[in-house]
C-alpha cells in the first residue's frame, strides 16, 4: 500500500469515532483522575515490581465462571486451573524493547513533571515524599526546581517560584532521591527488571553561590551514585563520531540534566490563560507569567554545567535544531531541547518527519503547557509519535495521559525502546510503514465492580467504553471509541449459561458482576504505538456516566488467548475489580 493511502486510511479511520458529536464535557470527564498518594503503585509501569504490596486473589463471579466453561477454556469446578488462569499476565513487552545496549535517544523515559508538587501547580504544596512515590512508580526522569533561600542561603530549596506553593529544602530532596536508589539496589531480583538510571531535570533558579551550594550538595549526598564524569574517556562525543552512550552504560546512576541559555532564549511556556480556569487561577497565573517574564535566567557556573555529561537543556529561539541538526550559539554536544506541548505543536503540522529524524539521535524534552495549572495533562502519545523521549506529565493526578504512560512503560524498568521508524537510520514516519490491522476485542465481563461512595449496586448500570488511541501523523491523535451496551440485572439475557439456579431458572448477576458477552472492533494502522483505554462506566440518567475503574494497555504487550485485567480507581489504586476479555488482532 503505498504511503498516501496509508495515510488516507488513518485520516479515515479518526473520523469512524462514533461518539465524535458528543458533548466535549462527557470527553473532559473521562480524562480526569484523582490526586495520587503514597499508596498509588500505578503510572510508571513498575506496578508489576511491587513486591511489598500483597494484593488479595481476584474473585470470578460465578456467572464468568459458567462463561468459562461454557467456552471450553476451563471445566466447572476447576479451582487449580481457574487459579493459573488468574495468574496469566495481561501483558508482557518484547524482550527486544527493553534491551539497554541501544543509544539513550533511542528509549522512551518514564518522566514526571513538577515532580515536588502534591496537587495544584500555583498553590499547591511540596513535598520531598513526593520523589519517593513518583519513583516508585516508575518515573525514571524528574524535575527540580532550585531556589536561593533567604533564610539560609547556604541550603537553596525547592519550589515552584512566583506562586504561593511551599518550599522544602533541596538536600532533604536528594536525600530522598538517594534513599530510592538504594532501596532499588538493595531490593532482591525480579525477572525481567534491574534499577536503571534516575535523570534529574534541574532548572536552576540560584545565584553563583546558592549555584554552587546545589553543586556541593548533590555530591555530598548522592556521592558515586551521581555520574560527574563522561563514561568512556575517549569515544563518548557522539557529534565528533565516537561512540554514542547507551542506556546500558548509564548504569543506575544519577544523571543530571543541566540547563544552557542562549542569547535571546524563547520562552514558549507562558500560555494565554485556559477558558476553563476559574477568575482566580486566571488572575495568579498572570501574576506568575509577569514575575517571570521580569526575572532573566541566571547564567550558569561551570561547575553546575560540568555535571550535565549527557544532557544539557536548550529552550529553542528557531528551527536550526531540526532543520539542520544542530543550535547556534549552543552546547557542543547532547543538547536537549526542552520546549512546551504548545511549543512543539506549532512545527508538528508540517516538521513531524524533521523533528523525529532529530529525536532520533538527540534528547528531547516536552511539557505541560501553563495553562495547566490544575494539574491536567498534555496528551503524551503524539509526542512519543514524533519520538520525543521525555514526556513530563504532572503526576499529581491520574487520569488518561498517566494511565497510557503506566501502560507504555508496564513490566519495565522505566525505558522502552521506540519504534525502528523513530530510531536512528529510520524514515521517521511511523504510520508511512504501518500494517492494516484489525482489532477484535471480546469482552466478557467484570466482577466487583466498586460502587461509587453512597451508591447500592442496583443504581448503577455498568458499560465497557474502549478506546484505541495513536498518534495522527504529527497531527495529533487518532482516537477510536467503542463500548457495550449498558448492563442491567432486570434485563433480559440471551446467554444459555447464566441458568444460575438450582432449578434451571435464570437468576442474572448482580449489577457489580455484569455480562456482557460483547465483540468490540476497530481497524487501524499498527505504528507500534497503538493503546487500548478501558473504563468502566455507569450510564446514569441524570448526571454525567460516573468512571468505577479504569485500565489501560499498550497493544504491542498484549497476550494472547482470555485474560482477567485488574483494574485500577481513579487515583491508580490497586481494585479487587476484574474484567475478563480476550485481543484478538490480525492483518487486514
Amino acid at each position: 500500500m503505498a504511503d498516501s493511502a496509508l495515510l488516507g486510511l488513518s485520516s479515515r479511520m479518526a473520523r469512524l469515532n462514533p461518539f465524535k458529536s458528543s458533548a466535549r464535557r462527557e470527553e473532559d470527564d473521562e480524562d480526569i483522575g484523582e490526586e495520587i498518594d503514597a499508596d498509588t503503585l500505578a503510572g510508571g509501569g513498575h506496578s508489576a515490581f511491587q513486591t511489598d504490596v500483597t494484593l488479595h486473589r481476584l474473585r470470578v463471579s460465578e456467572a464468568l465462571q459458567l462463561f468459562l466453561s461454557h467456552e471450553g477454556i476451563l471445566s466447572e469446578g476447576d479451582t487449580e486451573g481457574m487459579n493459573a488462569l488468574l495468574d496469566l499476565p495481561v501483558v508482557s513487552p518484547p524482550a527486544q524493547l527493553i534491551d539497554r545496549s541501544q543509544p539513550l535517544a533511542e528509549y522512551y523515559v518514564s518522566s514526571s513533571h513538577n515532580t515536588y508538587l502534591m496537587a495544584h501547580q500555583l498553590y499547591g504544596a511540596s513535598s520531598a515524599a513526593a520523589y519517593e512515590t513518583t519513583l516508585r512508580a516508575g518515573a525514571r526522569c524528574i524535575e527540580i526546581d532550585a531556589w536561593d533561600n533567604s533564610d539560609d542561603p547556604s541550603e537553596p530549596k525547592v519550589t515552584h517560584g512566583y506562586t504561593l506553593v511551599s518550599n522544602i529544602p533541596f538536600r532533604a530532596v536528594c536525600e530522598t532521591i538517594r534513599d530510592v536508589v538504594d532501596l532499588e539496589a538493595a531490593a532482591p531480583p525480579v525477572q525481567g527488571y534491574a534499577p536503571a538510571p534516575i535523570l534529574v531535570s534541574l532548572e536552576n533558579h540560584c545565584n553563583t553561590d546558592g549555584q554552587l551550594r546545589l553543586v556541593d550538595i548533590m555530591k555530598e549526598v548522592w556521592g558515586d551514585r551521581l555520574l560527574s564524569a563522561p563514561v568512556r574517556q575517549k569515544g563518548h562525543e557522539e557529534e565528533e563520531g565516537g561512540e554514542p552512550v547507551t542506556l546500558d552504560d548509564l548504569s543506575s546512576k544519577i544523571a543530571v540534566i543541566v540547563e544552557y541559555h542562549l542569547p535571546d532564549e524563547a520562552d514558549d511556556s507562558s500560555d494565554s490563560s485556559d477558558s476553563s480556569d476559574s477568575d482566580g487561577e486566571k488572575q495568579a497565573r498572570e501574576e506568575y507569567r509577569a514575575k517571570k517574564k521580569a526575572t532573566p535566567p541566571p547564567i550558569i557556573v561551570p561547575e553546575l554545567a560540568e555535571l550535565g555529561v549527557y544532557a544539557q537543556s536548550v529552550k529553542p529561539r528557531d528551527t536550526s535544531w531540526y532543520t539542520e541538526g544542530k543550535i547556534d550559539e549552543g552546547p557542543p554536544q547532547h543538547h536537549l531541547i526542552n520546549i512546551s506541548e504548545s511549543g512543539v505543536a506549532t512545527h508538528m503540522a508540517e516538521h513531524a518527519v524533521e523533528i523525529a529524524q532529530h529525536n532520533a539521535r538527540h534528547l528531547m524534552r516536552v511539557f505541560p503547557k501553563g495553562t495547566r495549572i490544575s494539574s491536567r495533562n498534555l496528551p503524551p502519545v503524539q509526542y512519543w509519535g514524533i519520538g520525543a523521549q521525555i514526556c513530563a506529565l504532572n503526576w499529581q493526578t491520574f487520569g488518561a495521559s498517566m494511565q497510557l504512560n503506566d501502560a507504555l512503560f508496564a513490566g519495565t524498568a522505566g525505558y522502552v525502546l521506540k519504534p525502528a521508524a523513530l530510531r536512528l537510520g529510520g524514515s521517521g514516519a511511523p504510520l508511512s510503514q504501518a500494517r492494516p490491522r484489525r482489532l477484535r476485542l471480546r469482552v466478557a465481563g467484570a466482577t466487583g465492580i466498586p460502587l461509587p461512595e453512597g451508591r447500592d449496586a442496583g443504581d448503577i448500570k455498568p458499560y465497557l467504553t474502549c478506546t484505541l488511541v495513536q498518534p495522527g501523523g504529527g497531527t495529533g491523535l487518532i482516537k477510536v471509541k467503542r463500548k457495550t451496551a449498558p448492563y442491567h440485572k432486570r434485563r433480559e439475557l440471551s446467554l444459555p449459561f447464566l441458568n444460575l439456579g438450582r432449578h434451571g431458572e435464570r437468576e442474572n448477576p448482580e449489577q457489580t458482576d455484569p455480562v456482557w458477552d460483547e465483540t468490540l472492533e476497530w481497524e487501524f494502522l499498527d505504528d507500534e504505538l497503538v493503546f487500548v483505554r478501558m473504563l468502566l462506566k455507569s450510564d446514569d440518567t441524570f448526571s454525567s456516566n460516573t468512571i468505577l475503574a479504569v485500565s489501560a494497555v499498550r497493544l504491542l504487550y498484549i497476550q494472547p488467548g482470555w485474560r482477567f485485567v485488574r483494574m485500577l480507581d481513579l487515583r491508580g489504586h490497586e481494585t479487587q475489580c476484574s474484567l475478563l476479555v480476550k485481543f484478538e488482532v490480525e492483518d487486514m
